[in-house]
């Protein structure tokens, strides 16, 4: 006999095999597709705003968005797997250092902003003899480009700026050391 965590368990898989629910967490901003019906005719009108709190309690799952209208807080509290849900998009990362962003209700303007995540993209890393046999002589350097630190693309900027090539450009720097 199944237990009720079990059946909530074959429940949440069935609901996920027909729509895509995308990883997000709180500080994210969402855009949450809500069915609406006027009567026999049905709608979807979008609730945009910053996720403050999620639970995951398997089917009993929850998130509550809060948004600004016309200078006034309104926070809506969803269903996660609810059918009145038809799509969950993330707009944006938020960085936070907690689970539940309640303290958002009081503030007002920039001090309830939140900071950007910036997602680390790992690359692989390929040595030059594959490039070589692969790619042409332009792209190698695309690709030659993008492994260069920030402080090393700036200074290669400054050099062309002045119309000094990098070698040049390091003798002058170890004849002022001396």
């Amino acid at each position: 006999m199944k237990n009720i965590e079990e059946i909530n368990r074959d429940s949440v898989k069935k609901i996920l095999t027909k729509k895509k629910i995308p990883d997000f967490f709180a500080g994210d901003t969402i855009k949450v597709g809500v069915r609406i019906a006027e009567g026999k005719r049905e709608r979807i009108q979008y609730f945009e705003g910053v996720c403050i709190a999620r639970k995951n309690r398997s089917i009993n799952s929850s998130f509550t968005v809060r948004k600004v209208s016309f200078g006034e807080g309104v926070e809506r509290t969803f269903a996660l797997y609810s059918s009145i849900i038809n799509s969950i998009k993330v707009i944006r990362s938020g960085q936070v250092k907690r689970a539940k962003l309640y303290y958002l209700r009081e503030r007002k303007g920039k001090s309830a902003r939140i900071s950007e995540k910036i997602k680390k993209k790992i690359g692989v890393d390929i040595s030059e003899k594959d490039i070589e046999n692969e790619a042409s002589p332009m792209e190698t350097q695309k690709v030659v480009e993008v492994s260069k630190t920030e402080s090393q693309k700036k200074e290669d900027n400054l050099n062309k700026d002045k119309g000094v090539s990098k070698e040049e450009h390091q003798k002058k720097l170890k004849t002022k050391k001396k």
